[in-house]
């Protein structure tokens, strides 16, 4: 789409693990020192699946039961055309006969150096070695066992993003236990919703957290979703506000057992029997992960261990080039899929940095403070970040050392060719800036960074490696250059093993196959390019509609908050009736930044600036100013919410919104 932005050295090229892995994998050295062969690889890498997996398993170095004669595996690909649920007659079954743990394989490095280094709003809380978080965990799966917790049991953490959490969730991992994590933002309703269908044996929560300055208490909000949760036998609470024993009324007793206790007595002391893991089929399940639920109740998406594993591994080592000498961190909270996504970053042997409280808290920049403290090598956020970021005036290249500062990496929401500016202008100039889209649905990514390759403005660098990305139009068909639903048309590993309370898949089929038979459809609106990089335009059921014409909202956003006078903005198509025909006509919501408004020379400036950069079909009927927009606990807006209520029919589920007292503003604001 344009000329690159960023080019990695030869030099940078040469040291990467992936070309380390073109080497391994048996490919000729390139024909010149820095050359991209990413293309190639790819190509391969989808062609001959069996053999790509196989490789990525190999070089990464998975650990697991040993088989007699070679490979840990009796096949690693069955049913491989078939892109359906996982069935065990018809596939796609991956790594038959192979055995291994989660676990295991992120505890694999043992010695002094650190493992979670966490940090709140206050500053940096404290560190933990690899070997220091070997023995927490052991003691934390010797409290699990207690409780009776073993293969197929499920424990559930309601948690803020502490290294606590991690420990906790490794130890159900090593016991073969099914984990689910909820942030500690979810109101009781939203917690059940998910928890409810999950069912767990064993609930941790918080006694609090801080956000935003602020102090708030879980304890009251614990005990009623404990009320509301018959299967659940413990109750761990975690110290992340005091360091005094509880009092609440969780401490009692239900059917002979005590149902809370203090996370330090949980553990126990520290001179117990040393880790043992239990060795798994590579598709026994691991986590269940939730869809947004803004428009029912969320869906449950079971990942299996041994596909999360080996797709997190590929997308960490070879795509984002991480080594045990990396320090990565990750704005996220324990409801979204990147924490799952950044902790696997301890399978490559690298320190992982956890923040818990607000990104601008207590002062605008405090995430580069950190940056530049724990000499982060990967820092990871969100487009809307950078966004703010730029409009609050950070200029860390300016402010903040941060020499070892290799990557960025953005993701909830399509990165503008602004953000790609701002940062290589006032964040670092020698910096790959790697835009990522995947979903919680694969727990991973379909395209995301290429160590080898040039960085392009507005773009995606590549398709992942093994994953079969196309963009088709309505009938089908692979396009180039032009819109389409983002589909993959062969079977990955980390697709999920099965749906919640779908026991024939028919939840499974309608999510992901309805729309074109055979074929993974995601629901992202994308665009191909000439390059190779892929455009998200948005999501495919947020598109707009106006006189037919379809139309991605990113486009929209990007020309919209390129304007210092708007913070953030959501753009829907509202249902009505032009000459006696249905029509849909878009309706621009603005937050402006204070001491601004919506006056009708700013109207024209956002409808002028949209018909120049982009069409006549851009430009919005309506633009109405609002103090709020709603998002997901994930940080994502939900165009759906807005769309709901400007029609005016219910929101089904605003336990998913971080928010949902935003919605007023949307009520009554627009004639129908």
């Amino acid at each position: 789409m344009g000329e690159p932005v960023w080019r990695p050295s030869p030099a940078r090229v040469e040291a990467s693990n992936l070309r380390r892995f073109e080497a391994f994998a048996g490919f000729a050295p390139p024909a010149h020192p820095g050359e991209d062969t990413y293309e190639r690889l790819w190509r391969w890498s989808v062609d001959h699946p069996a053999e790509f997996w196989a490789a990525v398993w190999r070089f990464t170095g998975v650990i697991a039961e040993p088989r007699e004669g070679g490979d840990p595996w009796e096949a690693v690909l069955e049913g491989g055309a078939r892109m359906a649920p996982p069935d065990p007659v018809l596939g796609p079954r991956w790594f038959r006969g192979a055995r291994l743990n989660f676990a295991e394989n992120l505890l694999r490095r043992r010695d002094d150096g650190a493992a979670l280094v966490g940090w709140t709003e206050a500053g940096r809380r404290g560190a933990i070695s690899h070997a220091e978080l070997a023995r927490l965990v052991a003691r934390a799966a010797r409290g699990l066992r207690a409780a009776g917790v073993g293969p197929g049991d499920r424990v559930a953490g309601w948690l803020p993003n502490l290294p606590e959490t991690v420990v906790a969730m490794l130890a159900a991992a090593s016991l073969g236990a099914l984990w689910s994590s909820c942030s500690p933002d979810f109101g009781v309703q939203g917690v059940l919703d998910r928890f409810g269908q999950f069912e767990p044996s064993v609930f941790l929560c918080a006694d609090g957290y801080r956000y935003a300055g602020k102090t708030i208490d879980c304890l009251g909000r614990a005990e009623a979703i404990v009320a509301a949760l018959p299967t659940v036998r413990e109750v761990v609470v975690v110290p992340a506000l005091v360091a005094s024993p509880i009092a609440s009324a969780l401490v009692g007793l239900r059917g002979g057992r005590r149902v809370a206790r203090w996370w330090p007595d949980f553990l126990g002391p520290d001179d117990g029997p040393s880790l043992a893991f239990a060795r798994l089929p590579f598709d026994h399940p691991l986590y269940v992960m939730y869809s947004s639920g803004t428009t029912g109740l969320p869906k449950c998406l079971v990942h299996g261990a041994g596909g999360t594993l080996l797709q997190h591994l590929k997308e960490l080592v070879l795509h984002t080039d991480l080594g045990p000498e990396d320090r990565i961190f990750y704005f996220t909270t324990c409801g979204w899929m990147m924490w799952n996504w950044l902790v696997s970053s301890l399978a490559a042997g690298a320190t992982v940095v956890l923040y818990d409280g607000a990104p601008l808290a207590p002062k605008p920049d405090g995430l580069w403070d950190m940056a530049q403290a724990e000499r982060l090598t990967v820092f990871g956020t969100s487009a809307k970040y950078l966004a703010l970021a730029e409009k609050q005036g950070m200029r860390p290249a300016h402010t903040h050392r941060l020499p070892a500062l290799r990557t960025i990496l953005s993701t909830g929401s399509p990165l503008a060719p602004a953000g790609y500016e701002y940062v290589h202008r006032d964040v670092k100039a020698d910096v790959q800036l790697a835009s990522i889209s995947g979903g919680t649905d694969i727990i991973s990514c379909f395209a995301l960074g290429n160590p080898l390759g040039p960085v392009r403005a507005g773009e995606l660098q590549v398709r992942g490696l093994g994953m079969a990305v196309d963009v088709f139009d309505e009938a089908g068909h692979s396009v180039r250059g032009r819109p389409g639903d983002l589909v993959c048309t062969q079977p990955f590993p980390s697709m999920p093993v099965a749906f919640g309370n779908d026991p024939d898949g028919a939840r499974y089929r309608a999510a992901y196959f309805e729309r074109f038979p055979g074929v993974w459809t995601h629901g992202d609106w994308a665009e191909l390019t000439p390059d190779g990089g892929l455009v998200i335009h948005g999501r495919s059921d947020a598109t707009l509609n106006p006189g037919g014409v379809r139309i991605g909202t990113a486009e929209i956003y990007r020309v919209v908050e390129r304007l210092p006078e708007v913070l953030e903005s959501v753009a829907v198509g509202q249902e009505v009736t032009t000459d006696g025909e249905p029509d849909v006509r878009i309706v621009l919501f603005v937050r402006l930044r204070p001491g601004y408004r919506l006056d009708d020379r700013l109207r024209e400036r956002i409808r002028q600036g949209l018909r120049e950069a982009l069409s006549p079909h851009h430009v919005p009927k309506l633009i109405v100013e609002v103090p709020d927009i709603p998002r997901t606990v994930s940080g994502k807006i939900s165009e759906l919410a807005v769309r709901e209520v400007l029609h005016g029919r219910p929101v089904k589920n605003t336990e998913a919104l971080a928010n949902p007292e935003a919605l007023d503003h949307f009520r009554g604001v627009v004639p129908p």
